[in-house]
């Protein structure tokens, strides 16, 4: 019996930690972001051609246009997924695990986690981190900026929230 094994990024708790960090390196607010907004968005630096199927308005007709300039779709037949909800699902705990990590070095308040809020403790260790990592291609980058951007003033939850434009968390009985 021959076994393949298959290494994918989305499971790998050390790189659940990097995509963390790069995420909050350029998250340049003091506020908070709901740990629910960062694993989707963790997720959309994961698999950045999935950000064009975010449900946008009519009126956001440029994101659209800076989507399809900028975070060009790859017809890459490995980073085919059948069902987007179920693999978020099956990263949750590597990027749970990856928070608790951030919080355990002090990155990241844990009594905010505990409330699932994230937000940065010491940008000093923050940035002695990040500063050891090569740079990210230039796809993952601007799927970051979109992400923490125009992604972050949206409403997580109701109708027109990111869960609901999503569809990888459930929305329904959100207030």
């Amino acid at each position: 019996m021959e076994v393949m094994i298959i290494y994918h990024p989305a499971f790998d708790l050390y790189h659940s930690v990097y995509r963390m960090l790069q995420i909050l390196t350029h998250f340049k607010r003091d506020e908070y972001v709901e740990t629910e907004r960062l694993r989707i968005w963790d997720f959309y630096l994961l698999f950045p051609d999935k950000i064009s199927s975010i449900k946008l308005k009519r009126s956001e007709n440029d994101i659209k246009e800076l989507i399809k300039t900028h975070i060009r779709k790859e017809n890459n037949p490995y980073d085919l997924l059948l069902d987007t909800r179920k693999i978020f699902e099956k990263i949750k705990p590597f990027q749970l695990g990856a928070l608790k990590c951030l919080a355990s070095y002090g990155i990241i308040n844990k009594d905010y986690l505990a409330l699932n809020k994230v937000t940065i403790v010491s940008k000093d260790i923050l940035a002695t981190y990040s500063s050891k990592f090569e740079p990210l291609s230039v796809k993952e980058s601007n799927a970051i900026s979109l992400l923490t951007s125009h992604f972050y003033y949206m409403s997580l939850y109701g109708v027109d929230g990111l869960k609901d434009r999503t569809q990888l968390l459930e929305s329904k009985y959100d207030a």
